[in-house]
């Protein structure tokens, strides 16, 4: 599973709050209007300016708060293809391969604000285009890739009818 598209540059901490904000959780049950609103106490302009296929590149601990599930949700809702960072808080990690948002843990440190990447999601390959430099990251598993090749945990149990994991 490749995919490509642009960096946004994000660092350490970021939390379900600046992703889903906190003043907007009557929006929680209308998540397309909430998605407007992706990230903004972070990027006020990221909402307004990610395009399809664009990465969250973040630093250390992605994710970490409350265990919003909308937090992922909404960053895929925005056109995200997946979110790179040095560390995720571990609830943000489940919940985003479980709605079917690809998450890699690699050193970000290399990677622009900008940068056009490339990201092979089976042998954890980022290509950054613009520095011509390739990072390395855990490939997922192949049960992860699975799931995220049919829209995350629910997608994959009604298409299959289960969890077909062998």
């Amino acid at each position: 599973m490749r995919l490509q598209g642009k960096a946004w540059k994000f660092g350490d901490n970021i939390s379900t709050d600046h992703i889903a904000p906190g003043r907007l959780f009557h929006l929680r049950s209308n998540l397309p209007e909430l998605a407007k609103h992706v990230l903004e106490d972070a990027d006020p302009e990221f909402a307004s300016k990610v395009q399809p296929g664009d990465f969250v590149v973040a630093g250390n601990n992605f994710g970490l708060g409350s265990s919003r599930e909308h937090a992922p949700t909404i960053i895929k809702m925005a056109g995200v293809s997946a979110v790179l960072a040095k560390s995720f808080a571990r609830i943000f990690f489940r919940n985003a391969i479980n709605v079917g948002l690809p998450v890699l843990i690699c050193d970000t440190d290399k990677i622009s604000a900008g940068d056009e990447l490339e990201v092979d999601l089976s042998s954890g390959k980022i290509y950054n285009k613009t520095q011509d430099i390739v990072l390395q990251a855990p490939p997922l598993p192949d049960v992860m890739i699975r799931l995220l090749a049919d829209g995350g945990l629910a997608a994959h149990v009604a298409k299959h009818g289960d969890l077909k994991i062998d």
